[in-house]
């Protein structure tokens, strides 16, 4: 998987809007009540691995939902990322870990009705995918993951699944909604260049993007899963925020970046669309349209 996707920093950035969303969806998913089927037996933990982790979003957000004593394999490609775990459990009230401390040396992260364990490995998703202890685990999880992925690697997600009978919930799947107000004339044309962008290939197969949600909904339903889906959209109101207007300027940048490689003929267009909308962060609303997807095994 490329290794410069996303930096620490950004997943920082982006946290507490991941977060908002994902409580939002929850609703719609009836997360609790479903999770509760799945609660292992005899108090026995649960086992949870945690895809394309980062610093440890998912975990922190999903870990007091679960409740109870949790064991989690958290992978990444990129151990940089991985080396940030100790610290950033720590800051959300975890035990504290030194920085060095080894990848595969436990670490953990505590709080009202809940105790995780936490292992952190290094892995190449594309080539190492079925290594990981499938039949062993409860739940896969994933968060922000699948719009960068191809369709023969959901495939294999899905056997690999199906194979083990674990449950998944993928979230933060970008579905190609972005909504501006006020709008820009070229919104439209910076939005599909940045789509054609999103599809190319970041190690995972020419991406999905926004149509990743439907292909892995469709190949799980064909293998007997139960599968809900709910909106999990960013609301950045640059009016009254000054942290979704940071967000949204590292999105402009982003999105205007990626639009510009994508068509050189374009690319004076494209920066002044940046310009403009840096310009009006602070009185622009953006919604992100994303998804949340939950899949219970038959």
């Amino acid at each position: 998987m490329s290794a410069a996707i996303f930096s620490a920093d950004w997943l920082q950035q982006r946290e507490p809007f991941d977060a908002a969303a994902r409580d939002h969806a929850a609703g719609g998913l009836q997360l609790q009540r479903r999770l509760a089927e799945l609660r292992p037996p005899n108090a026995r933990p649960w086992r949870v691995i945690d895809l394309a982790c980062g610093t440890g979003a998912n975990l922190r957000w999903l870990a007091p939902r679960l409740g109870g004593a949790q064991q989690w394999l958290v992978v990444d490609h990129d151990a940089a990322l991985l080396r940030c775990w100790p610290e950033r459990l720590a800051d959300a009230g975890g035990v504290p870990a030194g920085p060095d401390t080894a990848l595969d040396v436990p670490i953990s992260f505590t709080g009202t009705g809940f105790e995780a364990t936490v292992v952190r490995q290094q892995l190449d998703l594309m080539a190492g995918l079925e290594t990981l202890p499938w039949h062993a685990a409860d739940l896969v999880t994933a968060s922000a993951l699948l719009d960068l992925v191809g369709t023969a690697w959901l495939h294999r997600l899905v056997a690999a699944s199906a194979a083990s009978g674990v449950a998944l919930l993928m979230s933060l799947t970008v579905d190609g909604r972005p909504i501006w107000t006020p709008e820009d004339p070229m919104d439209a044309t910076v939005g599909a260049l940045f789509g054609e962008h999103q599809r190319g290939d970041k190690g995972l197969g020419p991406a999905l993007g926004p149509g990743a949600v439907a292909v892995l909904q469709s190949a799980l339903v064909a293998a007997g899963y139960r599968v809900f889906s709910a909106t999990s959209d960013w609301w950045l109101d640059g009016r009254e925020s000054p942290q979704a207007r940071a967000l949204q300027c590292s999105l402009i940048d982003g999105i205007g970046g990626a639009a510009g490689e994508q068509s050189r003929s374009n690319a004076a267009r494209v920066r002044a669309w940046q310009q403009r909308r840096l310009s009006m962060a602070h009185e622009t609303q953006l919604r992100v349209g994303h998804l949340d997807l939950l899949a219970l095994p038959p």
